[in-house]
C-alpha cells in the first residue's frame, strides 16, 4: 500500500461564514464534499497570522512557541524595513515538520509563517520577498534554505509573482506547490495564500469582494489534488483546509504612543534618528503590547500602568482591557517580553506612530490599518474553519466547534506520527485511527 500523504492548505482568515460560498464550488465539491469538519475554530490570542500559524504547526500557545507576532519587538518603523519574523530560529518548540523527519518522511512548505531555514523542511520557499533592488526571487528565497533543486521551480513561475500583492503572490506559491508535488512528492505538505485576508483588510469582512477570493482558493484546491493525481496519489491524499483567524471591521486607528510621548515616555531626537523611549506600544492590528526599556524599573512599570488604565477608563482611547505580562499568560496563554497587551474596543485599530494626529483613518498600505483586521481576542469576531478528507479521516463526521491549538495533533495523529508535548491534543472524533 501507498504511504499516505498529507496536504494543508491554510487559506488566510477563511472563515465559517465563508463555506455557504465555497462549499458550493466545484474543487470542494469534488474534494472535501462530506469529509470531516470542524466548522468552528477558537483560534489564540493575539489572532495574528504568525503566532496563529505556528500554533498550528507547534499545537502549542504563543507563550511556549515564542511568537508574539508577526514582527520582531519592540519594533519602530522610522527608516528601517519591517523586521518580519521570517527565520524559524525564533520557534522555541518542535513543530509537525520535526516530527514528520523524525517519523522518516519528506516535508515541504510554501510561504508557511516563521519556517525560514528550517532544518526539518526538505523543499522550502518561505514566506519572504526581495530584500533589495536587483535581487532576484529564487536568491531571496534561497537565503531563507530553498535549495538548488528548487530554483528552477522558482525562476519558472516567477513570471506570476507581484510581492505583497493578491492573488498574484498567491498564483505564484501555489505553481510552485504543484511543481513541487509532481517532483518531490512529500509526504507532508503545508501552503499558505492569504489573498482573503488581503481582500479583507483592503475592502471589509464581508461583500462581494470576498467571493473572487473564494473562487481563487477553490481553483487551487483543484491545482494540488490534480498535481497528485497525476503522480497517482489520488486515493492515498489526505487534504485538509483551514484557516488561522477572522477579521473584524474598524472605524479609526488611534497612535498610543502620541499619548505615551505626551506623558514623557517618548522622545522625539530631531534628524531622522529614532526617538528615545522609555515605554513603545507596538501595534499588532486590534490588539498591542507595550514594552518598558527597562522592565525592572518600578518605578516606570507603575508610571505606564497607572497611565494604560486611565486610557482605558476614559473609555475613547480605543481600549477595552489593559493586560498585565501575568495577565495575558494566565488567561489567554500568551507571553513575551512585554510588558502590557492592550486589547480594542471592537472598532478600533492601533498604530505606532509616536507623532501627532492621535487618531488617523484606514491605510491599506498597513494590514493592521485597513478597513478591516485582526489581532483581537478569539473570543470575537468570525472564526476560522477545519475541514478534511482522505483515508485518515472519517466521512461525515462534524463538530461545531474546535481549537486551534489542537490542528497540530490532529494531523499528525492522522499521518500515524507523535507528538507528545502540546497544549492541543488529537480530535479523535474526526479520525479513522
Amino acid at each position: 500500500m501507498s504511504r499516505q500523504k498529507m496536504i494543508v492548505l491554510s487559506a488566510d482568515a477563511l472563515v465559517s461564514e465563508d463555506m455557504e460560498i465555497l462549499s458550493g464550488l466545484p474543487n470542494f465539491r469534488r474534494y472535501l464534499e462530506g469529509g470531516a469538519a470542524i466548522r468552528r475554530v477558537k483560534s489564540i490570542y493575539p489572532t495574528i497570522t504568525y503566532p496563529c500559524h505556528t500554533t498550528m504547526a507547534t499545537g502549542c500557545y504563543p507563550d511556549r512557541h515564542g511568537i508574539p507576532g508577526n514582527l520582531k519587538s519592540p519594533y519602530k518603523y522610522i527608516k528601517s524595513p519591517i523586521p518580519w519574523i521570517w527565520e524559524h530560529e525564533y520557534v522555541k518548540v518542535p513543530d509537525i515538520f520535526d516530527a514528520a523527519k523524525s517519523a522518516g518522511l519528506t516535508t515541504a512548505a510554501v510561504f508557511w509563517p516563521c519556517t525560514g531555514n528550517h532544518p526539518s523542511i526538505d523543499w522550502l520557499i518561505d514566506e519572504y520577498w526581495t530584500q533589495y533592488p536587483g535581487q532576484t526571487l529564487a536568491e531571496a528565497f534561497a537565503e531563507m534554505g530553498a535549495g538548488p533543486e528548487l530554483i528552477p521551480i522558482i525562476e519558472k513561475n516567477a513570471h506570476l509573482m507581484q510581492e505583497r500583492k493578491h492573488p498574484f503572490c498567491d498564483d505564484f506559491m501555489l505553481a510552485c506547490s504543484c511543481d513541487m508535488i509532481r517532483e518531490f512528492d512529500p509526504d507532508l505538505f503545508l501552503i499558505h495564500p492569504a489573498n482573503i485576508d488581503g481582500a479583507r483588510h483592503a475592502g471589509g469582512v464581508f461583500g462581494e469582494h470576498i467571493r473572487k477570493t473564494l473562487v481563487d482558493t477553490d481553483r487551487w484546491i483543484g491545482d494540488l489534488m490534480r498535481a497528485e493525481e497525476e503522480i497517482g496519489n489520488r486515493d492515498n491524499v489526505n487534504f485538509v483546509l483551514t484557516a488561522d483567524h477572522g477579521q473584524m471591521d474598524i472605524k479609526r486607528v488611534i497612535h498610543i504612543n502620541v499619548l505615551l510621548a505626551d506623558a514623557g515616555l517618548i522622545t522625539p531626537r530631531g534628524d531622522g534618528e529614532d526617538p528615545d523611549w522609555q515605554a513603545w506600544c507596538q501595534s499588532g492590528g486590534m490588539s498591542a503590547c507595550v514594552y518598558l526599556k527597562d522592565p525592572d524599573d518600578k518605578a516606570l512599570y507603575d508610571r505606564t500602568y497607572a497611565l494604560l488604565n486611565h486610557l482605558c477608563e476614559e473609555g475613547v482611547y480605543g481600549i477595552s482591557r489593559v493586560y498585565t505580562k501575568e495577565e495575558a499568560i494566565r488567561e489567554e496563554h500568551f507571553g513575551g517580553d512585554f510588558s502590557f497587551v492592550l486589547e480594542t474596543d471592537n472598532y478600533t485599530s492601533f498604530g505606532d506612530k509616536y507623532t501627532r494626529p492621535l487618531v488617523t483613518g484606514a491605510d491599506n498600505g498597513d494590514y493592521r490599518k485597513g478597513r478591516a483586521t485582526h489581532g483581537f481576542l478569539p473570543s470575537k469576531g468570525p472564526r476560522p474553519v477545519f475541514y478534511c478528507k482522505g483515508p485518515a479521516f472519517r466521512d461525515g463526521a462534524v463538530i461545531e466547534d474546535g481549537r486551534l491549538v489542537d490542528e497540530a495533533p490532529t494531523i499528525a495523529r492522522a499521518m500515524g506520527i507523535d507528538m507528545p508535548d502540546t497544549d492541543g491534543s488529537p480530535v479523535g472524533e474526526l479520525l479513522n485511527r
